[in-house]
């Protein structure tokens, strides 16, 4: 089972990037501190700003209004029957308390309730926005947003019943998801005094929330003790989710535990393009996007397909994105089964019948994609964070001409071949190695340098844990194929080897075939290294301090250096997330499987498990399985069905290790100023 399996949701693109909060007014000046900074955008860029922060996907109401997608959302609070339920995950009486507890970022134009609303409901009050269409209103968290239910009966109203089960009761609100909710993130420049109370000035719109904690977050009710309990699995999995990650095969569960960390995005404008062959035959430059490269189509899948450089290069990447949050919902979650991925396997989603079976789809479809011109139009005006502009950040940038200089030359020799958009002339004569000596030493070398060449590379050549890069939703026949290249299907086949068996400290486990395209990983930017630790895809190497004021970020950024550059003050096997004490997997279908304590999560999270065929939870045959499984006696025998027996978190990129120490220092001094 992936997290899917286990309710455990929000899958956003790693595109994705989300911008601060502040809204227009429909006469053009700024109604609150939201426009402050972005007085040269264009009409096109400032309707891509408001795009990523509100738009939601867009349905049409029973009025006739672009409402939204929320039907996602409400149904996965049905067939959870309330596990995961974002109408009360937003409740008002945890604002104050928000990032502390899931690493949200409470919206700045609104405050705590006092008392409850009509229903019972306990809402932050904000101020309502003007000028950004029919988007819903401010639901107190930067990128969610609420909008009325037009299935609500305030006659069949009863909050108890719905808070027992969401699947009884239609609700007066549904929670509409924007890119921003896992995007938007603290201004590493101009950090918030308290993380708590941020100001606009302390949001980015580009830097992405590496403290958020999605999936504590999806469970939440309050009070907490309403929550999962430690002797569910699935506070086990929703605990153990490193923060600042998301898995974007969740809500189409491949039964692949593979979140990944949520990236800044800087410097578009010089980020590398590749030559795909796209689903539809047709050789195209795009951008590899997600960390794999699955949905690198460029705008293979729009109504006009053409190419236009420097237009439209990631809409396919950017509508799957809209699909995880909920555009077309009513049509794709048909062809698979959402939640648990046991009743039924996954049938591809063909966008052109997709459309033409569902009216709602096509509205939603087509008006989302006349907001992606804008939406990129927007994202190619971030530009990098410079250390040296962040309040007091001077002081902790290295004066040492000399030692600045013997890391540029370590990063030209060790690091520029992959983290460089900057490349040799084609067809220069000499050495590689040589030119990126000469041009690391320029001061211009890091301007308009997006430090990647975006590549594809094997999982095996970088040594990092291969869950993520063995996901299967794009795979030919899986739910998305069409939004993965052919370039991408046919990649070379790879065998994964020296895979640590989790429960036999001494032993490996057999070597893992990647096939269909998976097995690789696409260089990341290393542009804002400094403010985004922990590193590698999956958030692993480094600490995880919760310190969003620049001091904060950079004992991250040392403690992530340090670990990437002296493998031998990694944890290791210690990183592999474990079971904290005994616990049950409930299946919807009746029975329930036990788990140990200390069980290695992902040795459950990556398996296919199918439901017992006991059922209820007190008979005497129940409790002789639990007790022989909740032993761990037999998972063993589960290790060899899993998925992706790849359980060490934080092995891999060995690059530079063998650097001598002065080195390493010279290099971490040096990409401070990235």
């Amino acid at each position: 089972m992936a997290r899917r399996l286990c309710w455990l949701l929000l899958s956003l693109p790693i595109l994705a990037v989300c911008l601060p909060a502040r809204r227009v007014s429909a006469r053009g000046d700024a109604r609150s501190a939201y426009a402050d900074g972005y007085a040269g955008l264009t009409p096109l860029q400032r309707q891509g700003r408001d795009t990523w922060y509100v738009w939601t996907g867009g349905d049409t109401d029973e009025q006739g209004n672009v409402v939204g997608d929320q039907i996602l959302w409400r149904s996965l609070a049905v067939r959870t029957h309330g596990t995961v339920d974002l109408l009360q995950a937003i409740d008002s009486r945890y604002r104050g308390e928000r990032f502390r507890r899931f690493g949200v970022i409470d919206d700045p134009d609104c405050t705590r309730a006092d008392t409850p609303d009509a229903y019972g409901l306990w809402l932050d009050v904000c101020a309502r926005d003007e000028g950004v269409g029919q988007t819903g209103e401010p639901a107190g968290i930067v990128g969610l947003r609420r909008f009325r239910n037009p299935k609500f009966d305030a006659n069949s109203w009863d909050l108890a019943r719905y808070q027992a089960d969401p699947a009884k009761v239609e609700p007066p609100y549904l929670i509409g998801v924007a890119c921003g909710f896992c995007h938007v993130g603290f201004n590493p420049l101009h950090p918030p005094a308290d993380p708590e109370r941020p100001e606009w000035r302390n949001l980015h719109p580009g830097i992405g929330n590496q403290y958020f904690r999605e999936q504590r977050f999806n469970t939440a009710k309050y009070p907490e003790t309403r929550e999962l309990k430690p002797g569910d699995f699935r506070w086990q999995v929703a605990n153990a989710e490193p923060p600042g990650t998301s898995d974007t095969s969740q809500v189409a569960t491949d039964h692949i535990d593979n979140a990944s960390t949520i990236n800044s995005i800087a410097d578009l404008n010089h980020r590398p393009m590749h030559t795909v062959v796209t689903a539809d035959g047709v050789s195209r430059q795009v951008f590899h996007v997600l960390k794999d490269g699955a949905d690198s189509v460029g705008s293979a899948c729009l109504d006009d397909p053409a190419e236009r450089r420097g237009v439209n290069d990631t809409a396919c990447a950017a509508m799957r994105g809209y699909l995880n949050i909920g555009v077309c919902a009513g049509v794709w979650t048909t062809l698979l089964d959402p939640v648990y991925g046991m009743s039924r396997g996954q049938t591809p989603f063909h966008i052109q019948n997709a459309r033409r079976q569902s009216k709602p789809c096509d509205e939603s479809w087509t008006e989302t994609v006349a907001r992606l011109e804008g939406l990129e139009a927007f994202l190619r005006t971030l530009a990098p964070l410079r250390l040296k502009d962040a309040d007091g950040g001077e002081q902790y940038l290295s004066k040492d001409e000399a030692l600045l200089k013997r890391g540029k030359t370590v990063y030209a020799e060790s690091c520029a071949r992959c983290h460089s958009s900057k490349r040799p002339p084609t067809g220069a004569a000499g050495d590689e190695t040589q030119w990126f000596r000469e041009a690391v030493l320029r001061d211009d070398f890091l301007d308009g340098n997006y430090l990647s060449d975006d590549e594809r590379y094997p999982a095996t050549e970088i040594g990092t844990n291969a869950q993520r890069a063995l996901a299967t939703n794009a795979e030919r026949g899986q739910i998305w194929e069409e939004f993965s290249s052919e370039s991408y299907k046919n990649s070379p086949p790879l065998r994964i080897a020296g895979l640590a068996d989790p429960l036999h400290p001494l032993l490996h486990l057999p070597p893992v075939r990647a096939t269909g395209g998976c097995g690789y990983y696409r260089t990341p930017s290393l542009v804002n290294i400094w403010a985004t630790a922990p590193f590698l895809h999956n958030n692993a190497v480094g600490l995880f301090n919760g310190d969003p004021s620049v001091a904060g970020r950079l004992a991250a950024y040392e403690s992530g250096m340090e670990q990437l550059l002296w493998p031998k003050r990694r944890p290791g096997r210690r990183s592999i997330p474990r079971t904290t004490e005994r616990s049950r997997l409930i299946f919807e279908e009746g029975g329930s499987l036990c788990v140990a304590r200390n069980t290695p999560i992902d040795l459950i999270a990556n398996v296919h498990v199918k439901p017992g065929q006991h059922s209820g939870r007190s008979g005497p045959m129940d409790r002789l399985l639990c007790g022989i499984m909740g032993s761990g006696a037999l998972n063993t025998l589960i290790l060899f069905k899993d998925n992706v027996p790849d359980f060490v978190e934080d092995r891999g990129h060995p690059f530079g290790t063998a650097l001598s120490d002065a080195d390493k220092r010279a290099l971490i001094e040096y990409m401070k100023n990235f």
